[in-house]
């Protein structure tokens, strides 16, 4: 049934048709050697990009490992010197700067007390000159009075006297 169905079937074109099949197949169609090369490029490049980045990852590692146990342990041994060390100098510049602000404080203290004396001396200087002051007002003023006393009672005395040679 099928032979009947078949044009070229039984036919003599049907070696002709499978050898242009095979000369098309050859000729054009690209496919199976394209996707042959597409296979060995990929096959090529996938084992030597593997190879390289196998080779990073392998020195990425050593690298690591030689941090982790030879530059950590120097950096965090010489990291607790200098720690120590600057530890020491700061507590040497603390105890300094204290020292400093004690003897700041006492001088303070010492010239707030002297200006205090000072401030009480000047008051009491001032309060002696006030009473030496009111003594002196309080003599003038007397010495006033008795001048004023005498003026009027030689005053008193040339009226009278006046009053002598006016009647005349």
């Amino acid at each position: 049934d099928r032979r009947r169905d078949s044009p070229a079937a039984g036919s003599p074109i049907q070696p002709i048709i499978k050898d242009v099949g095979e000369v098309y197949s050859r000729l054009l169609d690209h496919r199976p050697v394209i996707q042959g090369e597409i296979r060995y490029f990929v096959k090529e490049f996938e084992e030597k990009r593997g190879l390289r980045e196998l080779r990073v990852l392998e020195n990425l590692k050593n690298t690591i490992f030689e941090t982790n146990e030879r530059v950590l342990p120097k950096c965090e041994q010489a990291m607790q010197d200098n720690l120590s060390e600057t530890f020491k100098r700061l507590q040497a510049a603390n105890a300094m700067i204290h020292r400093l602000q004690e003897r700041e404080y006492e001088a303070r203290k010492l010239q707030a007390d002297k200006m205090m004396a000072r401030e009480e001396k000047c008051i009491a200087h001032w309060e002696e000159f006030m009473r030496e002051q009111q003594n002196k007002r309080a003599e003038v003023d007397e010495e006033h009075r008795k001048a004023m006393e005498r003026l009027r009672e030689q005053y008193s005395e040339m009226e009278k006297e006046l009053a002598k040679y006016v009647s005349f």
